[in-house]
């Protein structure tokens, strides 16, 4: 049986699983708006709310998952997260190569990202691509509650850091989610909608707006396929090949500003390889925010988020090409 829940109650649900399921499962957090619940279940001993400290309370993680427990940490924006840079890049990513293999260091860094929300520049990031380059952390982003659930059990399962970026507007999306166990493995795609003319490859919230698109190019006798990679570390590039080769055209779709984007790597993956490369009858396109802070006005915010009209131009572009 399924039921259809929030992406936002889909993650509380995973949250307490794992803490039921392991004893080691704790959660660092700035504050326990929405975890009412697991702090109720299993106290302030394992819901820890932490000071306004994420460089303090990212560190203490770090030192816990090397004593054996498997912390989960909120930093609630990701904007907060840049405070604690140094925990992250020259520690988290890299004490277990430097340990020569010998500590694992699993530990969730969950981050809210995106913008819709006129939460002005500094809150309105989609910063995942600078953690790409980063070796030594694996990089997660759900679109529906199902994969949020999913992917967070295995995240928090996993013995290498993971960091869980969380759409801010995809919060109170409802979709279904099965009763029973189940998990979502990190580095495998997922065909959110079959098709056979164009691939429509899309990151996060994008999603949505890549199948919305498809609706419309449905109308135009346009049969698009829409993939999500799900995780962008480890990434699938073998589900991703396979549906370019099928169809021949691709568009890339990220909010990310479009230099250095996700969207850059996907397309590098696809065109290096030499028979998804023969198999391409246009170049494939990106669609990207542009190279700009993300402005405060929404008039102004809408026009530099990529959406449905801008994949749709796109497709409409490699289609003819």
């Amino acid at each position: 049986m399924a039921r259809d829940i929030t992406y936002q109650q889909a993650q509380v649900e995973a949250m307490a699983e794992e803490m039921r399921r392991d004893s080691r499962v704790i959660q660092l957090c700035g504050s326990l708006a929405g975890l009412g619940d697991l702090v109720k279940e299993f106290g302030t001993e394992r819901v820890r709310v932490c000071p306004i400290s994420e460089a303090a309370y990212t560190g203490a993680a770090i030192g816990a998952a090397a004593c054996g427990y498997r912390p989960v940490v909120n930093w609630g924006r990701m904007t907060f997260a840049f405070t604690a840079m140094d925990q992250i890049v020259n520690q988290a990513a890299k004490l277990h190569y430097m340990f020569g293999g010998q500590v694992p260091f699993p530990i969730v860094f969950r981050a809210g990202v995106g913008a819709g929300m006129s939460g002005a520049a500094q809150h309105s990031q989609s910063p995942h691509p600078m953690f790409m380059n980063l070796a030594g952390l694996k990089l997660v982003m759900p679109c529906t509650p199902y994969d949020a659930k999913g992917l967070l059990k295995s995240a928090i399962r996993e013995n290498n850091p993971v960091v869980f970026f969380e759409h801010a507007m995809l919060s109170s999306l409802k979709g279904p989610v099965p009763d029973d166990e189940y998990v979502v493995p990190l580095g495998q795609a997922e065909v959110k909608c079959a098709g056979t003319d164009i691939t429509l490859v899309a990151v996060s919230r994008m999603v949505l707006e890549a199948l919305a698109a498809a609706e419309e190019l449905a109308t135009e006798g346009v049969s698009a396929e829409v993939v999500d990679p799900r995780t962008l570390v480890p990434m699938d590039a073998a589900a991703l090949r396979r549906s370019v080769r099928k169809t021949g055209r691709v568009v890339i779709v990220d909010e990310a500003c479009i230099t250095g984007a996700a969207a850059a790597e996907i397309s590098a993956l696809l065109t290096e390889d030499p028979e998804t490369f023969r198999a391409l009858k246009s170049p494939p396109r990106r669609v990207c925010a542009p190279d700009v802070p993300i402005p405060y006005s929404p008039v102004m915010e809408q026009y530099v988020i990529p959406g449905k009209q801008e994949i749709v131009k796109a497709a409409r572009a490699v289609l003819a090409g």
